[in-house]
């Protein structure tokens, strides 16, 4: 009997991608969790429909070995919610973890959480990349969330047996992409000069082709029950290169013009948007020597075939 693999978040961005490769995979069968009715999936895949309120209690998980909960409230640039926090918590903490304790009690064997690098902090020094092992640090509503859904997974694991796996993705890309990276390949596009040809950061990114990879080997890899791990494609860029190789897939010079970072910190911080800064100057690296040991996984795909595929995507407007 193939083994059935239940998708939270299923129509978005990763949760789509991750469905779609699933069906590749003879030895599974699909269960996509969404909120529309009017989504549709190939006949080969279970829809499970469930309101905002009261999802839990309307998920079938009979016969569900595996779960893989990429549904959250997401980070946004621009939050106008009274209360942040509670907000986040609301779908990152409380509906995660009424979850997990559902299907550890169903008799689910592995549940997947999709995390995020927040959970670690915003920024690392230069060449010193976060480890899955960090003590957490995270700054924003969002980050703290999902931390705090990752300290009641391992405590329902611990309590109810159920094996818990951790990733945190550091910016994800790939075909349908948006917000910043969206944002970036419209630029280079038009041709638009951009005052980012001075940056010495350095940034970890990750393909989405690659995070999908990651995910299927957890569902069912032994060494990864109840561990947490880092994903990246391996090669860090700054903000610079990252611009010129984007380009380069694209089939547009980037015109970047080279200020001094510390020039556009401080024109950020004078209009309010030093967290822009932060992204675009910073450096945020991870060490994935840990995913790859205990999991024997590698990228299969390489930075600029992540680019490539993106911006094919992008060009053909099918993002």
């Amino acid at each position: 009997m193939n083994e059935r693999v239940l998708v939270t978040g299923a129509t978005g961005f990763v949760g789509a991608a991750l469905v779609s490769r699933l069906l590749t995979c003879q030895s599974k069968q699909v269960i996509a969790v969404v909120r529309q009715k009017n989504v549709s999936f190939p006949p080969e895949v279970s829809v499970s429909t469930v309101s905002e309120r009261n999802a839990v209690a309307e998920l079938s998980l009979d016969n569900v070995s595996s779960i893989v909960h990429c549904a959250a409230r997401v980070h946004v640039m621009k939050d106008t919610s009274v209360d942040p926090l509670a907000d986040f918590r609301e779908v990152n903490v409380d509906f995660t973890l009424a979850l997990a304790r559902k299907a550890a009690e169903s008799g689910v064997k592995r549940f997947i959480f999709i995390s995020s690098i927040k959970v670690n902090g915003e920024c690392t020094p230069l060449g010193r990349p976060y480890q899955a092992d960090d003590i957490p640090a995270p700054k924003d509503p969002y980050g703290i969330s999902k931390m705090e859904a990752e300290q009641g997974l391992r405590g329902i694991a611990e309590e109810l047996g159920i094996e818990v796996v951790i990733i945190r993705p550091v910016i994800v890309y790939g075909p349908g992409v948006k917000a910043n990276f969206h944002s970036m390949m419209s630029w280079l596009n038009k041709g638009v000069p951009l005052p980012f040809g001075a940056i010495h950061n350095k940034r970890s990114l990750v393909s989405l082709d690659n995070l999908i990879d990651l995910i299927i080997i957890c569902l069912d890899h032994p060494g990864a029950a109840n561990q947490t791990f880092m994903v990246s494609d391996g090669e860090d860029v700054s903000t610079t290169e990252l611009l010129i190789r984007m380009g380069k897939a694209l089939g547009k010079p980037a015109r970047l013009i080279s200020v001094p970072s510390i020039l556009l910190d401080i024109g950020a911080g004078l209009v309010g948007r030093k967290d822009i800064a932060q992204r675009l100057s910073g450096s945020l690296q991870v060490d994935i020597r840990k995913t790859r040991e205990l999991l024997g996984w590698s990228p299969s795909t390489t930075l600029d075939e992540g680019l490539a595929k993106t911006a094919e995507a992008f060009r053909s407007g099918s993002d």
